[in-house]
């Protein structure tokens, strides 16, 4: 007979509206434009998804210069640097931007302190394309990188009174009040954000991994290895002390040994891996326990975000 299994599953999980939007820009872009539509990096970060718009015929691509002036061609939710349409403009073709709404809003952000003459901040992780996104809105050297409280101290801003931060949309918000306090400590005139960038999303799945650590003993977070908010899961579960916190892509990457004994498990999912990858898993516990299910929902999620006008259909 099976052993008995508690599953706790986390709520809200996987998708975002951001990431809804952009996929159905995708789809939408598909059906008016047929196959193929260019796609300028992932539009999110995760395999099954991306997989499943190539099989309709997006094609993905790192750069401009790997598509056809011809065909149209779509950036994805993290935000492209300004450099980028204007390259598109130049080259006649046609785009459509799907940069997440709340990635746009601290692009305008960092623009309004630049008008007003102030350097920016922003704390975020190297390499990101998010990161490069933001950092590409403005002129070269008026973005500053950090990442941890301790990158602070080597700051060297043009005028320390003249300063404000911004911030990655999917860090870890403890994580990130520590840099906010670093920085506000070496510089007390910094100015933040009207509300915090870092987005409803994010909070939301880590305050549901908050609230479900106490009560298991393992946590699985559905998500892909480049997805930002889906790692800072794994880390807050670990931080909240789960004796055992593991990034899975889907069902087949679970480590079934790591987890005999265990009587506990909880299942989250990072904001771009679709509720069919979160089932797949939840099927998978099912044929080795006698699983009990539980949720844990510490907010619900009723936001929408509309498509760009040029993909939407007369009324």
């Amino acid at each position: 007979m099976p052993e008995p299994l508690d599953l706790y599953l986390a709520a809200p999980r996987g998708f975002c509206a951001g990431v809804d939007r952009a996929i159905k820009i995708v789809e939408m872009a598909l059906e008016k434009w047929g196959a193929p539509v260019y796609v300028r990096h992932e539009i999110v970060h995760n395999r099954f998804v991306v997989d499943g718009l190539r099989d309709k015929g997006a094609v993905f691509v790192e750069e401009l210069d790997q598509c056809p002036p011809d065909r149209p061609v779509i950036f994805s939710a993290h935000g492209v640097p300004k450099s980028v349409p204007a390259e598109a403009e130049r080259r006649h073709m046609l785009y459509v931007d799907a940069t997440c709404p709340l990635v746009s809003k601290v692009h305008i952000e960092a623009e309004r302190h630049h008008e007003n003459g102030l350097q920016m901040v922003m704390i975020g992780h190297a390499g990101h394309p998010e990161v490069i996104g933001t950092m590409g809105q403005l002129p070269e050297g008026e973005v500053m990188l950090v990442e941890t409280p301790g990158d602070v101290a080597h700051l060297a801003p043009r005028d320390p009174a003249r300063l404000a931060y911004i911030t990655q949309t999917t860090l870890s918000v403890d994580d990130t009040a520590a840099v906010v306090a670093a920085l506000r400590a070496r510089f007390p005139a910094i100015i933040g954000p009207h509300k915090e960038d870092i987005c409803y999303a994010t909070t939301n799945r880590q305050e549901a991994v908050k609230a479900m650590a106490p009560l298991i003993d393992a946590l699985l977070v559905i998500g892909a290895p480049n997805s930002s908010n889906s790692k800072r899961l794994v880390e807050v579960g670990s931080r909240e002390g789960c004796r055992y916190a593991q990034l899975v892509q889907r069902a087949a990457d679970i480590d079934w040994r790591a987890l005999e004994g265990i009587r506990a498990v909880g299942i989250t999912a990072g904001a771009s891996a679709p509720e069919v990858l979160v089932e797949e898993v939840i099927e998978a516990f099912r044929s080795r326990y006698d699983v009990t299910e539980r949720q844990v929902e510490t907010a619900t999620e009723d936001i929408e975000f509309k498509v760009p006008r040029v993909l939407r259909v007369p009324a």
